[in-house]
């Protein structure tokens, strides 16, 4: 699905060009839930999908009450699932934040996870909800052959979900993240897991994206020649990699894909592949992500410094 071109403003919605989702998004904030029904039924089968359109409407009904009327006046799947996202991300937030409500939040959603799940059991969604939450309990499971590190983790729920979707993109983005050292991991074991997960993905999978994921994450500015990582062959490889064999394939996408395009944008921007970045951020349109931009400094000013960079328009250029 294309996404549009750029008008001078950068559009900042997590829905992207996913029309339907965004008109859910307008009605859930003004407390209706009918289209989020909707727009989560007819994604039944489109697990991507489903897990995209329930994390977008989770981050927008989080500070209402609409998921718990919702599940009390038409329970149902969706009405569940909404509910295991908007209790997941509750106490995440909580977690974040040092909030020592966080311990009784991860029960309720975890009881909400295990509800969704009973409901519709070949969906790997709230399994993924769950896997979001182990960063709080940390579940140490034994890793498999193949790491380096061998990093105990929550392998079995990982394992479970894989059955359901080989190759499920938040998963695998969420089990990643338990790894991060600002989340009690460390470098070594993030790397490994990236590197492992990503090697295992079809060359033409969007997790190929994975190790560019963690390099972010590791980025220290105060680290001498920080700036030029991206330049080093490994990493150059690895970014025109992904635009040669995953790029292509956005297209054919249901919506614009904007976090990971993001990823790839930057990488090869600060690697001075600048033709390339301008392909990819041409593919974005006018949607923008915070992340990886927000890593180092204020996303809009990142943004435009590399938009600039590549010779295209940014806002409030006459």
């Amino acid at each position: 699905m294309a996404a549009g071109s750029f008008e001078g403003q950068y559009v900042w919605s997590p829905a992207a060009n996913d029309r339907a989702l965004a008109h859910a998004c307008m009605d859930v904030r003004t407390g209706r839930y009918l289209s989020a029904h909707e727009v989560l039924q007819e994604a039944r089968e489109d697990f991507e999908v489903r897990a995209h359109r329930s994390l977008v409407l989770a981050s927008v009904a989080a500070d209402s009450d609409l998921a718990e009327r919702w599940l009390a006046e038409e329970p149902g799947p969706e009405a569940a699932l909404l509910w295991a996202r908007v209790a997941m991300l509750r106490a995440l937030r909580m977690a974040d934040a040092g909030d020592r409500r966080q311990g009784a939040l991860a029960r309720i959603a975890q009881t909400a996870c295990e509800r969704a799940a009973k409901l519709l059991p070949d969906d790997p969604t709230p399994w993924v909800a769950q896997l979001a939450l182990a960063r709080l309990d940390r579940p140490l499971d034994p890793a498999p052959q193949g790491l380096l590190t061998a990093p105990p983790g929550p392998w079995y729920l990982f394992a479970h979900i894989l059955r359901l979707a080989p190759w499920h993109r938040e998963a695998h983005h969420r089990f990643l993240s338990f790894f991060f050292t600002r989340y009690g991991g460390s470098s070594s074991a993030s790397w490994d897991v990236a590197a492992f997960l990503s090697q295992r993905a079809p060359a033409d999978s969007p997790l190929r994206l994975l190790p560019l994921v963690a390099l972010v994450e590791d980025y220290n500015p105060s680290a001498l020649l920080a700036d030029r990582t991206w330049e080093q062959p490994q990493w150059i490889t690895t970014a025109m990699g992904i635009y040669r064999n995953w790029f292509p394939r956005v297209a054919d996408y249901r919506y614009t894909p904007v976090l990971d395009l993001a990823y790839l944008a930057h990488a090869l921007f600060m690697a001075n592949r600048e033709f390339e970045a301008r392909e990819v951020f041409t593919a974005m349109g006018p949607y923008a992500s915070r992340m990886p931009w927000s890593a180092f400094g204020d996303p809009a000013d990142q943004l435009t410094k590399a938009r600039r960079s590549c010779g295209l328009p940014v806002p409030h250029d006459g």
